[in-house]
């Protein structure tokens, strides 16, 4: 059964088959080819896939962030990150990484990172002399950076599907998101010292003072967010309504640029991405659940350990794979296809649960801007009017940046653990 499942769905992929369909036909094939489960489960595990309190999160952290981008949030944080980073050779460049920094404390979703600040910022450094395709791929790699430090959606998911505390998940993201944001920094200054971009005057004083100000009251969010869910407030449901209701206060009443048209076109955008989401993540639960009942998971161990126990090796064949994979499939499909799989796995060879659902999820943020289905990559082409082949020659550097990353987390677990364990104890 798990052969022809396998079949079935790369078959349907390869014939161009949107990946939800595909997941979905492949689980029905499974069950009329096997005769002995109701055509009637299809429906009812589908509903149940998005049946939960936690996915709630999933669409106001949606609308959270779509608020930040139209209602004035998003141009106030880049002007604050300009006075800080914006001297330094390749100036727009970091401050494209700094204000998705800030961003990602927001938003959680790499997404709505990249249209927001890939609106404001390509044009800009493109006005500056830098490169469009440079400016898309920094755009692009920098918004992976959302999901990572807290809060981030793919968490929320994670958390559900391996029944792993979503606040220590949070945490866990922070000192590797920063990471990321450095090791992107550097890229981004080595490459703009060979090629002579430019760089903008520092800012005075009070000029940092000024922007600090304009920009504290969304600066707040993260931080309300984050002392809500960790100080047992609040849940991450919660949290993201609290963030959409503070995104709409501060886009109304105190920057007062979220008019009710925006508004309505806020809702509606937020609307279809939330359905299209949870239209994956319900034919994902169909087919887990079958792959659940064939014993995938254990046929998964049995395999692994075959070659290893080791967790070391077994994180690099792991990483090996969903990187691969991320080159072909959405991110959540392949969390919600394979989370299931891989969690009798990870507690087999001793892995902690919070490091290895930060490491899947960076893991799957680093597809998201390679070649031929990245969706920050789409985002960050369709900004710039680019072809991806423009995108795939300068996004090279800046995935080995993330990749190193990702190596020094899998290897290193007290850079994911510190944090929760110290704010929270060992779990």
């Amino acid at each position: 059964m798990l052969t022809l499942i396998a079949i079935v769905l790369l078959g349907l992929f390869a014939l161009g088959v949107p990946i939800a369909l595909g997941m979905g036909m492949a689980a029905f094939t499974a069950i009329v080819s096997g005769g002995e489960i109701p055509l009637g489960v299809t429906a009812q595990r589908i509903q149940t896939g998005v049946d939960s309190f936690p996915l709630l999160a999933i669409p106001f952290f949606i609308l959270a962030g779509a608020l930040m981008n139209t209602g004035g949030i998003t141009i106030r944080l880049v002007n604050f990150a300009n006075t800080l980073v914006g001297h330094l050779t390749g100036g727009l460049g970091h401050v494209v990484v700094v204000t998705n920094m800030i961003m990602a404390g927001m938003s959680g979703s790499a997404t709505a990172d990249a249209a927001g600040t890939g609106s404001v910022l390509i044009p800009a450094m493109v006005r500056s002399g830098f490169s469009p395709s440079f400016s898309a791929a920094l755009t692009a790699a920098a918004s992976t950076i959302g999901p990572i430090i807290p809060p981030s959606i793919p968490f929320v998911m994670f958390g559900v599907l391996a029944n792993v505390s979503i606040g220590r998940l949070f945490l866990g993201g922070a000192i590797p998101g920063v990471l990321m944001g450095l090791y992107l920094m550097l890229v981004c200054y080595v490459i703009s010292k060979r090629r002579g971009y430019a760089r903008g005057e520092k800012a005075a004083c009070g000029t940092v003072t000024n922007a600090f100000k304009e920009g504290l009251p969304a600066l707040m969010l993260p931080v309300i967010i984050l002392w809500g869910i960790v100080g047992g407030v609040v849940t991450p449901t919660e949290a993201a309504v609290i963030a959409v209701l503070y995104a709409l206060l501060l886009g109304t009443v105190v920057y007062k640029e979220l008019t009710p048209a925006r508004l309505l076109q806020v809702l509606g955008d937020a609307a279809l991405t939330t359905a299209t989401i949870l239209f994956i993540v319900g034919c994902a639960s169909l087919l887990a659940w079958i792959l659940t009942r064939e014993q995938a998971g254990p046929a998964m161990v049995k395999a692994v350990t075959s070659v290893s126990t080791d967790p070391r090796i077994v994180l690099l064949m792991i990483n090996i794979i969903l990187l691969i994979l991320g080159c072909f499939m959405e991110s959540l499909s392949i969390m919600m296809l394979l989370v299931p799989v891989l969690m009798p796995l990870i507690k087999t060879v001793g892995i902690d649960p919070v490091h290895f659902g930060v490491v899947l999820t960076l893991n799957l943020m680093i597809g998201l801007i390679t070649p031929p289905v990245g969706m920050s990559m789409f985002i960050g082409c369709a900004i710039a009017k680019i072809k991806i082949s423009d995108f795939a020659k300068e996004v090279p550097l800046m995935i080995v940046a993330l990749i190193a990353v990702l190596l020094m987390i899998s290897y290193i677990p007290e850079l994911v653990l510190f944090l929760p364990n110290l704010i929270m104890g060992k779990g």
